[in-house]
């Protein structure tokens, strides 16, 4: 064939590409990064259940589908924590969490979790650490490209309790209370706040 006649064919080629109909799926979704991930954790002392408070300044997001919406972005959303990452702005208090309660559990460097919401304000989380995986349930609000997602947890149900008595033996006198009664508690709140991301 000449030359001369791959012309019209070439034409035909690229016009048809060029109108072909662009997905404005990936333009107009809402993505997440690392830094947009903000962890914050209460734990609790002495018999008075004192708060203790504290973040996490490192999140991984592991696995992440792009959505339409932000509370969507988050429904499957895969995500390891670093534990040494923890933040109290007391850092020997970090230390001895990470060290006697973290460094107690088993290949518990990093926590571990997958997130299953509905569109109910509600769903799960499955939260791996002390080689458990543990279902628990958590409440979530949508504000604008925002999601706030809180969860109350109980370590004891990853079989936490060697870990939690050697946190409390080297927090003996920090964790005592007017009683003479050192007490750390295994609940803790869990507050996350994910700001999402427009693609342009």
């Amino acid at each position: 064939m000449k030359i001369s006649k791959l012309y019209p064919i070439l034409f035909i080629v690229i016009m048809f590409s060029c109108n072909k109909e662009v997905k404005k799926v990936d333009k107009n979704s809402y993505t997440i990064e690392n830094k947009d991930i903000n962890i914050q954790w209460t734990g609790y002392k002495t018999n008075k259940k004192i708060p203790v408070k504290g973040i996490f300044k490192e999140v991984e997001i592991l696995e992440i589908t792009p959505a339409l919406n932000p509370s969507e972005v988050i429904k499957n959303l895969k995500f390891r924590i670093p534990v040494k990452s923890i933040y109290s702005k007391d850092s020997i208090r970090d230390f001895k969490l990470t060290k006697f309660l973290f460094g107690t559990m088993k290949n518990t460097n990093t926590i571990n979790g997958d997130i299953s919401l509905n569109n109910d304000g509600k769903g799960y989380v499955d939260l791996s650490m002390n080689g458990l995986t543990k279902n628990i349930p958590v409440s979530y609000q949508v504000n604008g490209e925002s999601i706030k997602i809180e969860a109350n947890i109980d370590l004891n149900n990853w079989q936490a309790q060697s870990a939690l008595t050697a946190l409390n033996d080297v927090c003996s006198e920090k964790h005592k209370g007017d009683d003479g009664v050192s007490v750390t508690w295994s609940e803790v709140n869990i507050q996350v706040e994910v700001k999402t991301t427009k693609n342009k």
